[in-house]
């Protein structure tokens, strides 16, 4: 009989339960849930980490225009795509430049560098309003100096080429793009809010590291796929700083356009956030010294 326990035991052993995962793998909470962010925080504006994020934000969203926007030009420039980097190349210009901002500037505002996420976050009560606002003003700054300085270098090919700004394709009407922007925007900022979930920073260390990768890659995929159909503009600073310095009115309507798709987004996704949406990251809310 010892003999027969003995195998039972070892046979109970051999094929051990699969390792609960998500949610259920966690008895007791072992992340940190900050309070949600109050919708004004005037003691923010006496720290000097709060103005030290908006210049990051400022920075990194001029430095996204400036390499993007002359990545489309040299492809506009070229005589057919076989002798550029071609649509394919664009789009690793946007998504290399995602994720190298995003790891630069996340341990001091939480790498946004988009409106969209910044609104997004805002939504969710992990950021203030005050903040919200400061974020969006100084991307969109960032993106009207870095499409300008592009400008002041090639003023004459700039105008020509188009400018980097966003425009619907022939053959595609605005409701395709509208739909093509929604959706767009819809995959980064759900990419961005799975990198970095609590929960999921509680169960995998390196998670907080790997962030921008992900994020990046979502970026470079939405842009594949919609930059036939409008150029992509899920990001509404990214339309909006090309939309001002080339100045044309066709450009202007179709950024009405982008910004319209990325609003009704997030009024949808506003009338679905759960009641503990507000649980946080260490990539997005951060008490700075």
């Amino acid at each position: 009989m010892e003999g027969k326990e003995e195998d039972v035991r070892v046979g109970a052993n051999k094929f051990p339960e699969r390792q609960p995962i998500g949610t259920s793998a966690q008895s007791d909470k072992d992340y940190n849930e900050p309070p949600p962010a109050p919708l004004f925080e005037p003691g923010e504006l006496s720290s000097w980490s709060f103005w030290r994020a908006g210049i990051a934000e400022f920075i990194a969203t001029f430095l996204f225009l400036y390499i993007t926007v002359l990545t489309v030009m040299g492809v506009k420039r070229s005589p057919n795509m076989c002798a550029s980097v071609g649509i394919q190349g664009i789009a690793w210009a946007f998504g290399g430049m995602i994720f190298a901002l995003v790891y630069c500037t996340a341990g001091i505002s939480g790498g946004h560098i988009n409106p969209a996420v910044t609104f997004g976050l805002f939504l969710a009560r992990k950021l203030s309003l005050t903040r919200a606002l400061y974020y969006i003003v100084m991307q969109c700054l960032g993106a009207i100096c870095g499409a300008g300085v592009v400008k002041g270098f090639q003023p004459k090919q700039y105008q020509a080429l188009g400018g980097g700004a966003n425009t619907v394709a022939p053959g595609y009407t605005k409701g395709s793009g509208l739909g093509a922007e929604i959706i767009g925007t819809f995959v980064l900022v759900y990419t961005v809010f799975s990198a970095t979930d609590a929960k999921r920073n509680a169960r995998d260390s390196h998670v907080p590291i790997l962030a921008p990768l992900p994020i990046g890659f979502a970026v470079f995929l939405v842009h594949l796929a919609t930059i036939p159909i409008t150029g992509t503009g899920i990001n509404p600073a990214r339309s909006l700083g090309a939309a001002i310095i080339y100045n044309k009115d066709h450009s202007w309507d179709d950024h009405v356009m982008g910004v319209l798709g990325w609003t009704i987004h997030w009024c949808c996704t506003c009338c679905s956030l759960p009641c503990d949406c507000h649980q946080s990251h260490p990539l997005q809310v951060q008490k700075l010294r």
